[in-house]
């Protein structure tokens, strides 16, 4: 558990059949504990929108807020490959911006790579990135900032046309450069032909059991989130109603002059 996590470390996993750990992460404290675990690779992505800023979905995220955390998840980082989420309208509209954007998230944030979201039509643009020397992952199937074009948070990839897009974006994204593909929201069989066909590594949420990695988002998977759980989420504890009893107890501790008691002064 003490080797530095690269790109290349994460090819020689898949060719070993060692799965890959991976969790978002947006601060110093989350890092820490990640970092005790052995995770290898930690994700700041732009679902702290969602999860930490209070957004309905991750459209609002800047760059600047990407940097932020990013920064923060890095000082208390040494193992994890630490990836930055490029958030919307950061890449899409100008390759060349796109590469400084994400040469900032390095430069500044502290990232060792970068993700983005989108297939075909995103490989001029991680050509630019790639020649900035920033190492890129891939991200298709359910692309959260394409919500409003996929009609919401939906299963990608169900029928014959659209799962073999999804099977030909992932090898041109492989063909580019990426070293490492998220597969979000799709069918099992189809995140298994996709890793089968593939060299480099698939993460998978919600993409099934054959990807040669794993990644959820932190606070889902502690149980510090609300609302609806998607079927892919497994909550491995339930910190949430811990704290809140936690801040019950301090309540009414403070309301009936239990707190401070003397052995809290001074």
């Amino acid at each position: 558990m003490t080797n530095k996590v690269t790109p290349a470390l994460l090819k020689k996993m898949k060719k070993s059949g060692e799965p890959i750990v991976a969790l978002t992460c947006y601060d110093a404290p989350t890092s820490s504990l990640l970092e005790e675990a052995g995770i290898d690779v930690a994700l700041v992505g732009d679902s702290l929108g969602n999860v930490k800023l209070g957004y309905e979905n991750t459209l609002p995220v800047t760059l600047w807020d990407i940097r932020h955390h990013t920064q923060a998840a890095k000082r208390r980082n040494s193992r994890a490959l630490l990836v930055a989420d490029m958030p919307y309208l950061s890449y899409e509209t100008d390759p060349r911006e796109a590469a400084r954007n994400a040469g900032m998230l390095v430069k500044e944030g502290g990232a060792e790579a970068v993700k983005l979201e989108g297939g075909q039509a995103m490989l001029p643009t991680i050509r630019a990135i790639l020649k900035a020397n920033v190492p890129v992952m891939g991200h298709l199937g359910l692309t959260p900032q394409s919500l409003h074009r996929l009609g919401g948070y939906t299963v990608q990839g169900r029928g014959r046309q659209d799962a073999r897009r999804l099977f030909e974006d992932a090898k041109h994204l492989e063909r580019v450069g990426v070293f490492a593909l998220v597969l979000e929201c799709i069918p099992k069989e189809l995140g298994r032909r996709i890793t089968k066909a593939l060299s480099i590594p698939t993460i998978g949420i919600g993409a099934g059991p054959s990807c040669d990695g794993q990644i959820l988002v932190i606070d889902d998977m502690l149980g510090l989130s609300t609302g609806p759980a998607p079927k892919f989420l497994k909550r491995y504890a339930a910190l949430r109603t811990l704290a809140l009893k936690a801040i019950l107890h301090y309540q009414q501790d403070v309301k009936k002059h239990r707190y401070p008691s003397i052995e809290h002064s001074y």
